[in-house]
């Protein structure tokens, strides 16, 4: 049977899921005419071997393991970019997402003029009574009304990561997708230069089977990035304005902990100058490491020690390459705001890159 449909599995620790996962997309998809693509960011669990394990006995199963690179939407766009099929559907592997709806899904792109078919959690019909997170399924409602405003797209859930369209659609936008964060679903709707006609499909959102979520706090901070990205990401991108912002914050902390030792302590003002900029530089790192960097987020006791002295390194270089060019600036006669404002914007474009390359990308 000729193929019809990959379903992309972005994964990271699903290792016990899988079999089981495959198990039932073949009770509802029948024995051919679809393929399963596991997107794995190199998991610790083995996923990846796992899923190679399927492979040997199963040609419907192919893997992806990537290294160095994070995030569901970027997998996602991997995805879209490493199949034939001409439909392709995006789903979880923990088992929240019902594969059996991928039937009503396909026929609905197939055959009922929607773009995107979308399993949605809040449709009529749908289910949420499974979901125990109750701040969540607030948060969800929110973000739900801020994505209608941004996509202009009339539907119950957004933010849904279970939906299915057409291969060459996404083709189509993959070159002007962000890839940031989770919600590739927004992502697709709010790049494409005309309105997708939308199908919702109700959805029983069930327990996860087995392992943890990873979504945590910071995915409301991941959907705003994704709303910045959409509206203001083609003038600065959005992982530099991150580092801004964390960066403007972190003037706020040096402020603070300079005046504390000065007033509170009696410190000089040298010691206390050298202690806020220490705490000022770490306070940064744990900010971009959990916000800026998410999708390469230092987790190991090792790997965020190692982090720390790597970005206090670079800000350091940072700060000399600041006050050098600044100082030589208002030297030749530029206005001393001026040459600070400079001075700043070089050595945070410097921290920045330096950052990017040495604590959270790869040598």
């Amino acid at each position: 049977m000729t193929l019809d449909l990959a379903i992309i599995l972005p994964t990271l620790n699903e290792r016990d899921n899988l079999a089981p996962l495959v198990e039932r997309i073949e009770e509802a998809l029948g024995e051919s005419g679809w393929e399963v693509l596991v997107i794995d960011d190199n998991s610790s669990d083995g996923t990846a071997e796992e899923a190679r394990r399927l492979a040997r006995g199963d040609r419907r199963v192919r893997v992806i393991q990537r290294i160095g690179r994070r995030g569901l939407s970027s997998a996602a766009i991997e995805g879209f970019c490493a199949t034939a099929a001409p439909y392709v559907a995006v789903m979880d592997a923990d088992h929240q997402h019902d594969p059996a709806l991928l039937v009503p899904m396909l026929h609905a792109v197939r055959s009922d003029g929607a773009d995107i078919a979308v399993a949605s959690r809040f449709a009529d019909g749908a289910s949420t009574s499974d979901w125990s997170d109750p701040e969540r399924e607030r948060l969800s409602g929110l973000a739900n009304r801020l994505a209608r405003k941004l996509t202009g797209v009339e539907l119950t859930d957004p933010m849904s990561g279970y939906f299915l369209l057409r291969t060459e659609t996404a083709l189509s936008l993959v070159p002007k997708l962000s890839g940031i964060g989770f919600k590739i679903l927004l992502d697709l709707l709010a790049t494409s230069d005309k309105p997708l006609t939308v199908r919702d499909i109700p959805m029983n959102f069930a327990k996860r089977r087995t392992g943890e979520s990873k979504l945590d706090r910071a995915i409301a901070l991941d959907f705003l990035a994704g709303l910045y990205d959409k509206t203001f990401g083609r003038f600065i991108p959005t992982r530099f304005a991150l580092f801004g912002t964390v960066g403007a914050m972190g003037v706020l902390v040096h402020i603070a902990i300079l005046y504390l030792c000065l007033l509170a302590a009696g410190a000089q003002f040298a010691w206390s100058q050298g202690i806020a900029t220490l705490g000022a530089m770490s306070f940064n790192f744990w900010l971009n490491n959990f916000l800026t960097y998410r999708d390469r987020r230092l987790k190991s006791a090792g790997e965020m020690f190692r982090g720390w002295l790597s970005f206090i390194a670079a800000c350091s270089v940072g700060a000399f390459a600041n006050v050098a060019i600044a100082s030589t600036l208002f030297e030749r006669g530029l206005h001393s705001l001026l040459a600070a404002l400079v001075g700043i914007a070089i050595g945070s474009v410097w921290n920045y890159a330096l950052s990017s390359r040495f604590v959270w990308g790869r040598y």
